[in-house]
């Protein structure tokens, strides 16, 4: 009988029925049977240097490649470090497979190294999560888990191996490998509803569509094409389901990010909303008070959440979208477009005056047009940082889904996660130029992640506009305590280019208008992973802190 080893039959099960195209991962003695299997069958993996960034990197690939994200992290401070990751993904309704090690099951209640209960640890931000204690059941844990991840509502999962079923060796008959079946949800909208919001549709005068993850995660750009040009309802998509449709059709109203969708959105006569929450981003629905409410989610508990639904569609977003669309008159909105077209440029003129015109010391409006300007939309933009994710999201656009990503301005507000996104986009898209727009305050959570980038050759372009601050913070502090109480807030100015060199990448400060946009092209020219680190106004204060400040007030 032939024998192999728990860490291996994971590994082939993982290469052979899940496909896993990428595990991102840190080495460690809990898991290194796994690792080793990793290499036997072929698994690719990619060694970071945080177990934080494993994490956010999976939950990245989830979205840019459109299958479960995978991370292996070891016991102890390996699984912890992953905690911050894991609950981002939860909130973001991402699915990832997060793999960890554990102290031996032998040494239970003995003061072991790392022992530590991580199941309970992980269960308010996890949608599954269990510790396989058989070697020969190691598949069908497996099976269970990327299904836990993927069906209905997508999420993150947690499965615990200890080294005492990953070491030793089995028979491998004695573990078969579970057949991998891809269960679509049978939840399908009530006809009553979808009449519901047909009339809806058809009767309005000022509707707007809202996208947010879950039509990503749906795959449904034809069918939301289809249904937005037959309908003529002006759209924006946010989150991971921007760019499904893309920001250059001529419906969209991408241009200004989230405020320029809010500068026009109390005026709508109906929302129809899609895979999206009426969270805090979104004033809770209370945006739009005189507007009927069509929502389509795979979740039935979010039909009222904070806003109660006048049709309530239950299901995927492109088997809904595919069964309202036949129901729904063919119309034009084309003068209520031009109107919210207009309100947001009429929002953004200061902004757009900003963009034009060269500054001293470098408005991050102009920054963020600076880099278009070099790259177009045929690229992919990722933000992290406060005040920096306002600006990015106003001025990148797009032709691709998931181009433009702010995972920091997720529910959990993490900031970190924008080198571990721009390294996966770039995974998923080596043909493709992938831009980071990097606050300074958040490239610090992350920064050493550049040195994974130099080891593995995964050459992103990372824009860092440097207020010397954590500039939301900042600025939020100075209205609200007076100029001189900005505690905690000053960073001062880092050479973090510098870093980005030593660790063997290309790095170049700028601190003049006319050096943005040539700087940038010689960071590409050296086909290194790059830093461009732009000194800007340290005085700027976005929108979003504002709406930020006004958030905590009491």
């Amino acid at each position: 009988m032939a024998k192999i080893s728990g860490g291996h039959l994971a590994a082939k099960y993982l290469k052979e029925v899940e496909k896993v195209g990428m595990v991102f991962t840190i080495s460690g003695g809990h898991i290194e049977s796994l690792l080793d299997g990793f290499v036997k069958f072929g698994v690719p993996t990619l060694d970071v240097r945080h177990e934080q960034a494993a994490a956010m990197m999976a939950h990245a690939w989830s979205i840019y490649k459109n299958q479960p994200g995978v991370c292996l992290v070891t016991a102890g401070p390996g699984f912890t470090n992953a905690l911050t990751g894991m609950a981002n993904a939860y909130l973001d309704n991402a699915p990832v497979v997060v793999l960890g090690g554990r102290h031996p099951l032998r040494d239970d209640l003995t003061g072991t190294l790392q022992e530590m209960n991580q199941v309970d640890m992980a269960k308010p931000v996890t949608k599954w999560c269990a510790t396989c204690y058989d070697a020969k059941r190691i598949p069908e844990y497996l099976n269970i888990a990327f299904r836990q991840a993927t069906l209905g509502r997508p999420g993150p999962v947690f499965l615990e191996l200890p080294p005492d079923i990953l070491f030793p060796k089995v028979d491998e008959k004695s573990a078969p490998f579970p057949e991998k079946r891809i269960h679509k949800t049978s939840a399908h909208p009530a006809k009553s509803e979808l009449s519901a919001a047909a009339r809806l549709i058809d009767a309005a005068k000022r509707p707007i569509f809202l996208g947010g993850s879950g039509v990503g995660h749906s795959g449904c750009g034809k069918e939301l094409a289809a249904f937005l040009e037959k309908t003529g309802i002006p759209f924006a998509l946010v989150n991971g389901g921007r760019g499904i449709v893309p920001d250059t059709h001529p419906l969209s109203l991408s241009e200004g990010g989230y405020t320029g969708i809010l500068a026009g959105m109390p005026q709508a006569d109906l929302i129809v909303a899609a895979g999206i929450r009426f969270n805090w981003l979104l004033n809770y629905g209370k945006l739009f008070p005189d507007a009927k409410m069509v929502r389509i989610d795979i979740d039935e508990n979010e039909m009222d959440r904070n806003r109660m639904a006048d049709a309530g569609l239950v299901g995927d977003a492109k088997e809904a979208l595919a069964a309202l669309a036949p129901l729904c008159a063919k119309r034009s909105h084309a003068e209520w477009l031009e109107k919210m077209k207009s309100a947001t440029r009429a929002f953004l003129t200061t902004e757009l005056e900003q963009r034009a015109a060269p500054s001293d010391p470098i408005h991050p409006n102009r920054l963020v047009a600076k880099i278009m300007e070099v790259f177009g939309t045929d690229a992919y933009y990722v933000a992290d940082g406060g005040d920096t994710s306002y600006y990015a999201l106003a001025g990148f656009r797009s032709e691709h889904p998931a181009g433009v990503m702010n995972p920091s301005g997720a529910l959990l507000g993490c900031l970190g996660t924008g080198l571990p996104f721009a390294l996966a986009a770039k995974l998923a898209h080596p043909d493709k130029p992938v831009i980071l727009l990097n606050g300074d305050g958040s490239f610090g959570f992350n920064g050493m992640e550049f040195d994974t980038a130099v080891r593995h050759n995964i050459p992103i372009v990372c824009v860092i506009n440097n207020d010397c601050a954590w500039g939301m913070i900042k600025h939020s502090q100075e209205m609200s305590l007076g100029p001189e109480c900005t505690t905690c807030a000053e960073l001062g100015l880092r050479h973090y280019e510098k870093m980005v060199e030593g660790l063997g990448g290309y790095g170049e400060i700028v601190t003049r208008d006319e050096d943005i946009v040539p700087a940038i092209k010689r960071a590409v020219a050296s086909r290194k992973p790059a830093c461009v680190n732009v000194l800007t106004h340290p005085g700027v204060t976005s929108p979003a802190t504002v709406m930020f400040y006004q958030a905590l007030q009491f």
